[in-house]
């Protein structure tokens, strides 16, 4: 019998300084360990196996992206399944929500090894029950696990000192892209050309098979044999000068891509100017005849002045607290068409689509490529910005203030919303009176969110996987978006450092 060791998942999370969240793990490779990554493995399996998700002989299917750390990572995952009396489906390296579509038929568990948008020194592990995300009510279950570990299993590095091979991967790329080809037709767009700037994303020639598969012309850019940590909701300045020279040089209509999972998606018009996530997914909504969208506080109020959708509800950020919301929509409304999606511009789609004989099934996680086709298609005739103009004039912009402990940021906000409304309202004005005018609404949902009169916004909000206060504004020109946000971190600096003064600190954001 090995000399099995025990140990909680919240003892793992202290001492590796990886934490276990909602929507899974994500750290530095370097802590995150073959020991680490199959003791979260086995933690959720645990989980699963007391509410009877899963047993002995479950198949649980497993993908990954293309970061250098992935393959030895998803061999540590698999080898959990196998202690765990599992039996591993590979599916390859494939986008999130090729993965998820093909375990929610199969009603399997599953798990992605990703890091999303963040550098490749960096990873992480996504976990799916048989039908949907895990989400915030299953993370207290998961943290209570105790797994155990043999010494024998693991070097003193906490390496695995025998990595099986991965089996062979199963196609799941063939069902994901018929989904589209059976809905929008092999004509959607068809006239169309399409640039893809497919970087290292898994799913990069998955969107070229997407596209052309409905018609359009595709010329494909930037391929690296190198991670690229493209994200979606802080676009790089070096990808919107790329995007900017392939429209200049190639008579593109648009330009598409998707994050390093290929579960964001990136649309560009065929200026090469990048839409932002919440933009495209709106459009997408729009073209789907939604019903009822749900969406983070953070997300463009054009989704509620353009008057498309006779129901937009508002959460807390973070795909969990999305797909819980359409989940109590889809029965409050049964029939509805229920769209979710963050700012991030992932479209989740919690109900099934049908238009004549034409069925696009449910598919309640991020998914980059239902946005990307959809604004396409309907684009066709007036192209990508036309469909951009046609909405009421709101821009955003997101930025950050690193290395801002989230115990500093509760302080300073405590301190904005002590008292009553009356005193709020007033604080906020002095506070902020100068860059947005008087506050006429505050919503504290997830953070501290404040309408202003001059059809401004302003929401502040600690981070939660990383020590950043973030910013996030809104007002009626791009410009004007950005020259808040930056003028209101400066002022955000400032109350900090009267925190700091105050708490007795010596260090500084």
């Amino acid at each position: 019998m090995p000399d099995l060791q025990r140990a909680s998942v919240r003892e793992l999370m202290a001492v590796s300084g990886v934490p276990f969240g909602t929507s899974g793990v994500r750290g530095l490779v370097s802590a995150m360990t073959d020991r680490l990554c199959f003791a979260y493995t086995s933690a959720f399996l645990q989980y699963l196996r007391t509410i009877g998700e899963f047993s002995s002989g479950t198949r649980v299917a497993i993908a990954g992206d293309l970061r250098p750390s992935t393959p030895r990572i998803l061999r540590a995952c698999a080898a959990a399944v196998h202690e765990a009396g599992g039996e591993v489906v590979f599916c390859g390296h494939v986008p999130t929500p090729a993965l998820a579509y093909y375990a929610f038929l199969q009603q399997i568990p599953s798990l992605m090894v990703t890091g999303s948008h963040i550098p490749a020194d960096r990873n992480g592990i996504k976990f799916y029950r048989p039908h949907c995300e895990v989400l915030k009510s299953d993370e207290a279950g998961i943290l209570a696990q105790t797994v155990a570990l043999s010494p024998d299993q693991f070097d003193a590095a906490g390496a695995l000192r025998d990595a099986a091979a991965l089996p062979a991967a199963v196609d799941v790329a063939t069902d994901y892209l018929d989904r589209y080809a059976r809905f929008f037709g092999p004509d959607a767009l068809r006239g169309l050309t399409v640039g893809v700037y497919q970087h290292s994303a898994v799913g990069r020639d998955i969107v070229v098979e997407a596209l052309e598969a409905l018609g359009s012309t595709v010329i494909p850019f930037g391929r690296s044999d190198e991670f690229v940590p493209v994200d979606t909701e802080a676009i790089r300045p070096e990808d919107m000068a790329l995007a900017r020279d392939w429209a200049q040089a190639h008579a593109v209509d648009a330009i598409a891509s998707t994050d390093g999972d290929s579960d964001r998606p990136l649309l560009a018009d065929d200026k090469g100017a990048w839409l932002r996530g919440d933009i495209t997914a709106l459009l997408c909504a729009r073209a789907l005849g939604a019903n009822c969208v749900v969406t983070p506080v953070s997300s463009n109020t054009a989704v509620e002045l353009c008057g498309a959708f006779p129901k937009v509800r508002r959460t807390r950020i973070g795909s969990p607290y999305v797909i819980a919301a359409m989940e109590e929509e889809a029965q409050a409304q049964p029939g509805a068409i229920i769209c979710g999606y963050e700012a991030n511009g992932g479209v989740i789609l919690g109900s099934p689509v049908v238009r004549g004989s034409a069925h696009l099934e449910a598919l309640p996680t991020r998914d980059a490529l239902l946005p990307i086709l959809a604004v396409l298609a309907s684009a066709r005739n007036g192209g990508v910005a036309g469909l951009v103009s046609s909405l009421p004039p709101r821009a955003t912009f997101s930025d950050r203030l690193s290395d801002v402990p989230p115990e500093q940021s509760g302080r300073m906000m405590a301190r904005l919303l002590e008292g009553s409304t009356k005193d709020r309202l007033a604080r906020l004005e002095g506070y902020f009176g100068t860059l947005a005018g008087r506050p006429i609404a505050i919503d504290t949902t997830d953070g501290l969110r404040v309408t202003f009169d001059r059809q401004v916004v302003i929401h502040l909000r600690a981070s939660g996987n990383a020590p950043e206060l973030r910013c996030y504004t809104e007002a009626p020109t791009a410009a004007a978006a950005e020259d808040l946000n930056k003028c209101c971190l400066a002022l955000v600096r400032d109350e900090l450092l009267v925190g700091v003064e105050l708490a007795g600190e010596e260090t500084v954001p």
